[in-house]
């Protein structure tokens, strides 16, 4: 670092000039003990000078600072700010962070279902949380001065992105907007965005790390670099794309490919035999994969713990601990084990003490002492803090993890090793994008602890090191809107703004900047079509008179020619067709062309309606079954045979025999052409000629016909209306990516109106129910209400039906024959469906698929939670993680809140209320808890 000591007396002035300018940042930047980067500083000055910033910056380079000064510089000017998250973990983390700063007194917290000090002057939330305050006109927002926007290339996200994008496009102009984003490739394009919707913002993009990340891949014990030592940015740490891959790795690659050619000759004993071999590289020999415990052993001897090891696998994470459990792994110190043992007691002092068994408690503790723990979304939020807090503080070394680890959590490990290339991503088994294998190894190198982080790719049978290559030194993951018009969204826009408005301002949304852009290039490809368009009319002036008029004559004989044409083929083949239907077994035909052209005699009508194929036996003793292509023109019967009743084609004698007589009958009868064919075609040509007379007179009047230049100016106007063509493809092209948003909304608009939820340009009293409900499937819930589908259910009856508008199986199989219950809250959960099914039909009329089928899968699992059983029965027969049970009952709590504030002062607000008393208790409720400490 330099001191001021260091600088020239010019350089001294500038600095000092600097400080002048921007005191809070003087101020703030001393709360820190390391100096600030310069991309920290550039985003802090434009905060304080009253612009927007858009940071994009790797994960772990500090990019939470610039948030963190938003912060400081809103209590320092006595405004407010709120700093969003896109998951309640986070929110957590970042409100424990800012009340060791501030105070308790001076932040609050605001997640979902829980509520700490949310009037305090800054405000820690996720993003849903705003959205819904922007739409409520909540007065928490009087004073606003400053919204930070924490890990905002969420907004890409399927299912959630489109909050974010609410968010910036209605926060009042007066707030100055934080936008933290981890690295894309297309970060000016969001900031220009954000700079045309927010107004003044500065984007800073910081690409290098502030710990150099070394690449390696992991083959059987050695741990070799991904990339070739000549290449000196990726010695250094820093990889460049296209770097070249390191020649020790493609020899392996080529030897395990290599073994399986050999293990493909040799007996299946043999193979069985070697392929238990543990052998390393060699020559025809498979790579030696590492046990878990094997290679946490080998990142401890090289000193490259503590280390997340990322499984794409809930089920994989767990097995690992207790592989490395079984294996007697212990990478703690008798200090240590105390220190994480006096923490996790403490920690979970909370939970029921008969729930801990079925939570796993036990082992849950024998692994951390040990050193080792798991950390996924089954987990409960509990378990899953004090293994962060634990990771943090390095007494957790190893954490086996799945890729929402990766999500923002403030988690960094020396070392980040990925098992497999390919996860499970709801569908199918896909690859990992270079975007995805960058946000996982970002978390590797502590800055202020280690000096260079590691990404360790472990590698597996078949794997190509070109492959790892490619996505460990790509640059091009570019930020891509999911956003588009929800229902809920509709009402509320509609409420506050009108219907016009509010379509003007979802085409200001992201996803419609993007469309946008991408019509820029074809509105430059028309411009140029059309001026090029004018250039061929002027070449094909012609002194005499109109040529393009001349040529479009032209084009209109040729047309009505080719349709002429057309037309007389369309004829025969119709006529054709007809004489084939009026064919029967017998009938002696002369066969129009093709192969078997001539004389045959017809076995087997063939009649089908996809198209006659009469099998006949030919005059040269061939028995085929024909097609039309065989009968370009008609053909009729000129004479009949008889055919034996036990013909078989297949025989030859039969065959010669019926060619014999076929040959006999036809011996003095020549072709004829069926009666009436060439009338009826001559018929219909009639008015088609008649208008290429007319035509024609009038091209031969016209002036320019007897133009000497006559065919240079024609070929001219041939070229113009070639690209007369291209230009209106291109111009529907145009047409149909403008206004993609607002035309959506329109049809969202409309299907609102069918349900009497909108009238013009106000939202009903029906529409009022819906402007309260946020879940995915907002508009069911909101028909449900209208038709007081759930009036008489008790308390545990309605989290039961709501239970259906909540969950998703993660996978389809999962959700196969679910137990519900019985009575009256079966029929209601039945009469959803055909509500759901009704709405669906609606959608597709008006071309939109929002709504998901309801799932009934929890809806069993809730009702007996609601009506007070123990963990371990509701756990044994949901057959659910303890933190999946945990995270839908707070999605179901959520839920209910909001139908009841959506059922106004009806029964049905207390029914809610009292579901959202018999949910939350128990873990659930600890869980909730530990969310706020």
């Amino acid at each position: 670092m330099t001191t001021s000591d260091d600088l020239s007396p010019s350089e001294r002035y500038a600095d000092y000039r600097r400080h002048r300018q921007h005191p809070v940042l003087r101020d703030f930047a001393a709360l820190y003990d390391f100096p600030l980067d310069e991309f920290q500083l550039e985003g802090c000055r434009a905060i304080e000078e009253g612009r927007g910033v858009l940071v994009a910056a790797p994960t772990g380079s500090g990019k939470t600072v610039v948030g963190e000064f938003a912060v400081h510089l809103a209590m320092q000017t006595g405004r407010k700010c709120f700093y969003t998250t896109p998951i309640k973990a986070l929110s957590n983390q970042k409100y424990n962070d800012l009340v060791a700063r501030y105070g308790p007194e001076q932040v609050g917290l605001l997640t979902g279902d829980n509520v700490v000090n949310g009037e305090a002057p800054v405000v820690v939330m996720t993003t849903e949380v705003l959205r819904n305050m922007l739409y409520a006109g909540s007065r928490t927002l009087l004073g606003l001065g400053f919204v930070v926007m924490d890990e905002v290339h969420y907004l890409a996200d399927r299912s959630r992105g489109a909050v974010w994008e609410e968010v910036i496009i209605h926060l009042p102009e007066s707030v100055s907007l934080v936008s933290l984003s981890a690295t894309v490739s297309n970060a000016e394009e969001f900031g220009e965005w954000l700079e045309t919707v927010r107004g003044d913002t500065a984007t800073i993009v910081e690409e290098r790390r502030p710990v150099p990340l070394y690449q390696h891949v992991m083959v059987g014990r050695r741990v070799l670099d991904l990339f070739a030592s000549s290449d000196v940015d990726a010695a250094a740490g820093f990889v460049k794309e296209g770097a070249p891959v390191n020649d020790e790795l493609i020899k392996v690659a080529r030897d395990d490919w290599a073994s399986t050619r050999v293990r493909d000759r040799r007996s299946p004993r043999d193979r069985n035999r070697r392929g238990t071999s543990k052998h390393a590289v060699g020559n025809g020999r498979r790579v030696w994969v590492p046990s878990r415990p094997d290679l946490v052993a080998q990142l401890d001897r090289q000193g490259l713990l503590p280390a997340i090891d990322f499984i794409f696998s809930r089920v994989g994470c767990d097995a690992a601990v207790t592989q490395c459990l079984s294996a007697g792994i212990r990478l703690t110190s008798p200090e240590e084990r105390d220190a994480i043992y006096e923490h996790v007691e403490a920690a979970c002092a909370h939970l029921p003490s008969e729930d801990l068994h079925v939570l796993g408690y036990h082992d849950f503790l024998d692994g951390l002492t040990r050193g080792v723990a798991a950390h996924h979304a089954g987990m409960l939020p509990a378990f899953k803090q004090v293994v962060e807090e634990l990771f943090v503080r390095g007494l957790c070394k190893v954490v086996f993890a799945t890729e929402t680890l990766a999500l923002g959590i403030n988690m960094p490990a020396r070392t980040v090793v990925i098992e497999k290339l390919s996860k499970w991503n709801g569908e199918n088994h896909a690859d990992i994008t270079p975007g995805e294998y960058t946000q996982l190894t970002g978390r590797a190198g502590r800055r202020g602890l280690d000096v260079e982080g590691h990404a360790v790719v472990l590698w597996q049978a078949g794997m190509d090191p070109r492959q790892v290559a490619g996505l460990a030194s790509t640059r091009t993951y570019p930020l891509r809107s999911s956003f588009r018009p929800s229902y809920n969204m509709a009402v509320n826009l509609v409420h506050q703004f009108g219907r016009a408005r509010s379509r003007e301002l979802l085409e200001q949304s992201f996803a419609q900047f993007q469309a946008d852009k991408a019509v820029v290039g074809l509105a430059r490809q028309l411009r140029k079509a059309e001026d090029a368009l004018a250039g061929y009319r002027e070449a094909a002036t012609c002194d005499r008179g109109d040529f393009m008029e001349y040529a479009d004559l032209r084009r209109r004989i040729n047309e009505a020619e080719k349709g002429a044409s057309r037309a007389r083929k369309a004829d025969r083949r119709e006529e054709a067709v007809e004489s084939l239907r009026a064919l029967r077994p017998g009938d002696v035909i002369s066969v129009p062309t093709g192969k078997f052209a001539g004389w045959a005699v017809v076995v087997d009508p063939g009649w089908s309606p996809e198209g006659p194929r009469p099998y006949v036996v030919t005059a040269d003793r061939q028995a085929r079954r024909l097609a039309m292509i065989d009968f370009p023109t008609p053909v009729a019967a000129q004479a009949r045979l008889k055919i034996p009743k036990t013909f078989n084609g297949r025989n030859p004698q039969m065959r010669r025999d019926l060619a014999s007589a076929l040959r006999t009958r036809t011996r003095d009868l020549d072709p004829v052409v069926p009666p009436g064919a060439s009338d009826r075609g001559d018929r219909s040509r009639g008015h088609v000629d008649e208008e290429i007379s007319r035509l024609r007179a009038a091209l031969r009047a016209h002036p320019c016909h007897d133009c000497p230049d006559r065919e240079d100016h024609a070929r001219w106007a041939e070229r113009h209306a070639k690209l007369d063509r291209d230009a209106r493809t291109l111009q529907r092209r145009v047409e149909q990516r403008t206004n993609t948003v607002a035309r959506q909304f329109d049809r969202v608009c409309e299907v609102l109106t069918a349900l009497d939820y909108l009238d013009g340009e106000q939202v009903t009293d029906r529409g009022a129910h819906l402007m309260r409900l946020y879940s995915e499937l907002d508009l069911v819930a909101a028909e449900c209400i209208r038709v007081g589908l759930w009036d008489d259910l008790d308390a545990s009856g309605l989290a039961a039906a709501l239970s259906v508008l909540v969950f998703e199986a993660r996978r389809p199989d999962d959700a196969s024959s679910p137990r519900i219950p019985g009575g009256a809250v079966r029929e209601v959960i039945a009469e959803m469906v055909r509500l759901w099914g009704t709405l669906d039909a609606l959608e597709r009329e008006h071309r939109l698929d929002f709504l998901r089928q309801p799932d009934l899968g929890f809806a069993w699992v809730a009702y007996r939670w609601a009506e007070g059983d123990e963990l371990d029965d509701v756990l044994m027969v949901s057959d659910l993680a303890a933190g999946d049970f945990v995270r839908w009952v707070k999605q179901l709590i959520d839920l209910c809140g909001q139908v009841a504030d959506a059922a106004g002062a009806t029964p049905l607000r207390e029914t809610a209320r009292e579901a959202v008393r018999r949910l939350r208790r128990g873990v659930v409720a600890y869980s909730s808890l530990a969310d706020d400490e």
